[in-house]
């Protein structure tokens, strides 16, 4: 055999099976190594004791995830003083009373929701790898519902805030936190105008909530005057590059903000990675499912 035919056939089966090791990682560990991450906010008024948030995401919780529901429960323990999930919670139809049991300890603190798209549909069979050429922004959505009024319920008699394309306020710690949410950018069904207006900064902080975080609705929020804004949707880019990062957001976010804090003019922007995928593509690389816990602390 000629030295370099050898040579491309020893580098293609390295290829090969270095390919394969890392599908394999991704499939078996990484998709299923749930991690906290934690941050400092510095968007209270000077003197203020700290506030802390719970920011959940993008479960997509199918029925054979016991692990998830019980990692979620034990989330608890950290004791928030508010818990903000943006969507994308199941994936299944007979999911609900799982997410309602994943999230049983937490219903007990205050807290607020909005919907992502696999809130309203099951997802649809597709290759993950499409992210990669086509256009960004939503696509037509023609699966099956999912029963979203079964989830919206067991969150409504819990207390929290539904934020779908509202306003509110509720208590932390005793003290007021305003609020404006949208429906999901993504599927073109947030509805800003009904939400519009100068938020109320007598309250400790202001928050806008959003699942997907488009920039038309991120401007919207911070011309508003809302200083945190919460997300979800990217999935942290879901199959990174190491030593790079995500190669695609699903939104017309920039892939550097993928995941976590960033400025977004005079206003935090957290983005989660969120804690699942879509059931037709069960793998991470380089960006671990996570839960957030930001700290709001006295702006310097």
């Amino acid at each position: 055999m000629h030295p370099l035919l050898k040579y491309s056939l020893r580098t293609v089966a390295g290829a090969t099976v270095a390919g394969a090791a890392c599908v394999a990682y991704a499939a078996a560990y990484e998709v299923r190594a749930y991690r906290l991450r934690r941050f400092d906010v510095p968007v209270l008024a000077p003197g203020s004791r700290p506030l802390r948030i719970l920011h959940l995401s993008d479960l997509h919780l199918m029925p054979d995830q016991r692990d998830k529901i019980e990692w979620v429960r034990g989330l608890a323990a950290l004791e928030p003083d508010l818990v903000v999930t943006t969507g994308d919670n199941f994936s299944h139809p007979d999911s609900v009373p799982l997410v309602l049991r994943a999230y049983e300890p937490l219903l007990e603190l205050p807290g607020v929701f909005v919907f992502g798209s696999n809130d309203y549909y099951t997802p649809s069979r597709f290759n993950p790898t499409r992210y990669l050429w086509r256009k960004k922004g939503p696509r037509p959505l023609v699966s099956p519902r999912l029963p979203t009024e079964r989830l919206r319920a067991g969150f409504a008699e819990a207390g929290w805030l539904d934020l779908n394309n509202a306003k509110g306020e509720l208590k932390a710690d005793g003290r007021r936190v305003a609020f404006a949410g949208v429906d999901d950018p993504h599927m073109h069904a947030d509805r800003y105008e009904e939400v519009a207006g100068p938020a109320d900064t007598s309250a400790e902080v202001t928050i806008g909530v959003t699942h997907a975080p488009y920039r038309r609705v991120l401007d919207a929020m911070v011309g508003d005057g809302y200083r945190l804004l919460l997300a979800g949707h990217t999935h942290g880019g879901q199959l990174c590059v190491p030593g790079y990062g995500a190669l695609v957001t699903n939104c017309d976010l920039d892939t550097g903000r993928a995941k976590g804090l960033s400025r977004w003019g005079p206003s935090w922007l957290h983005v989660s990675a969120g804690l699942g995928t879509s059931p037709y593509a069960r793998v991470r690389f380089a960006c671990y499912p996570e839960a957030s816990l930001l700290t709001l602390r006295s702006a310097l």
